[in-house]
């Protein structure tokens, strides 16, 4: 869905000097956003993630009564799926609050849908006007890693302006989790990239000089995609996000300090990340998903690497932080530190995620770590890994 930032600061949050991600060079961030999310293709892939719209559908349509006769606000309604499930959940009035040119597709489907209930407002969300507040929020906010694009600002500007006291966030909660990884051929492949600049004589220039930058650049680049359960070195950490009082400044800046008790010897080469998010149903509280345990979404997983690896061995303590910062291309600077307790070994790199460069897709096999985390009990669920060492995050379904 597309969305705006909800606050524009005095003070820019710069892209950090590296190399090839310079802030100035880029294209303009709204004007890729919006136009991005106007795309029928854009909105097909997030519709077949069938995780995505199914978990959704359920959160609305098995808790008809926070829905049946309120007023519901839908924040970034890209083709408007979630408003046409409010309105068959019983709805009175929904708004469907869509930037993007796509408010045209989606008037498009309430009308030729008979959905008389729906209104689609091509505004910003801080633009938007109503004769008063909204029982509802629905929105699907999240961004890999959940905060990637900055899109939950919008959402929390929504609740600010437009939502009643007491009234109900579609999510309401969600969780991020880190956890160290080793995966010796993805660090191999992006060191491999470097190596082009190692040539003393390329055409008979010397390249060596821009080598450190381009190992910086290439490093900075998020990983997304599926990361093997195996590979993961211990239990995850989280940081908690209450939507219905989180603010902004604690959404632009935040730190997630961790400490790991690593399993087995091996190569620790950064941190994976996912999340989930929780959707508060009178009659059932639904959860989404993204855990590495569980089935693929189109979020999939995202990996931050470090400089240069940290050897690991049972039952060694690995401790540091990883400091979000917020840019001015709807993304984050991703500060990480860690530290091998028993040996004193550290690394460091900043990731940066952003709306206007493409994340790094890895297209190797994963290798295999010296040490997998034992799997214990039933292999794999739709509720995580049953007994597992590492199973952390909730069922994608409900909770009792």
């Amino acid at each position: 869905p597309g969305f705006v930032t909800s606050t524009r600061r005095e003070v820019a949050m710069a892209l950090p000097k590296v190399d090839g991600a310079t802030a100035e060079v880029l294209p303009d961030k709204d004007k890729v956003y919006f136009n991005d999310y106007a795309t029928l293709v854009q909105q097909q892939g997030m519709l077949q993630d069938t995780v995505r719209t199914s978990i959704y559908q359920f959160s609305i349509l098995e808790n008809r009564a926070d829905f049946t006769d309120k007023r519901v606000l839908d924040v970034g309604a890209g083709t408007g799926i979630l408003s046409f499930f409010a309105a068959r959940a019983g709805a009175s009035e929904v708004y469907a609050v869509e930037a993007s040119g796509m408010a045209q597709k989606a008037e498009k489907l309430a009308v030729s849908n008979n959905l008389t209930q729906v209104t689609v407002l091509n505004q910003r969300v801080e633009e938007v006007k109503l004769s008063e507040r909204v029982d509802v929020l629905i929105s699907e906010p999240l961004g890999i890693a959940l905060v990637n694009e900055r899109m939950l600002e919008s959402y929390i500007a929504a609740r600010d302006l437009h939502l009643k006291p007491g009234g109900k966030m579609f999510p309401d909660f969600a969780t991020m989790y880190i956890a160290p990884f080793s995966d010796d051929a993805l660090y191999n492949e992006q060191v491999a990239k470097t190596s082009f600049w190692n040539q003393s004589c390329f055409y008979g220039v010397d390249l060596n000089a821009l080598k450190a930058d381009a190992q910086a650049f290439y490093f900075s680049q998020p990983v997304v995609g599926p990361v093997p359960p195996q590979s993961l070195l211990s239990q995850p950490v989280i940081k908690e996000f209450d939507f219905n009082t989180i603010t902004q400044d604690e959404l632009t800046n935040f730190v997630l300090p961790f400490e790991f008790i690593v399993g087995g010897l091996s190569m620790l080469h950064g941190l994976a990340v996912w999340f989930d998010c929780r959707f508060p149903g009178s009659t059932r509280q639904i959860f989404l998903t993204t855990s590495p345990y569980e089935p693929l979404t189109h979020w999939y997983q995202v990996r931050c690497m470090l400089l240069a690896p940290i050897p690991v061995a049972s039952g060694h303590t690995i401790f540091g932080k990883m400091s979000f910062e917020a840019n001015e291309s709807r993304g984050y600077n991703i500060q990480i530190i860690a530290t091998n307790a028993q040996t004193g070994v550290s690394a460091e790199n900043t990731v940066v995620t952003q709306c206007a460069l493409h994340h790094f897709q890895y297209t190797s096999q994963t290798s295999t770590p010296m040490y997998a985390p034992p799997q214990t009990g039933v292999a794999a669920s739709a509720c995580g890994v049953a007994n597992g060492a590492y199973a952390q995050s909730p069922c994608s379904m409900d909770k009792d």
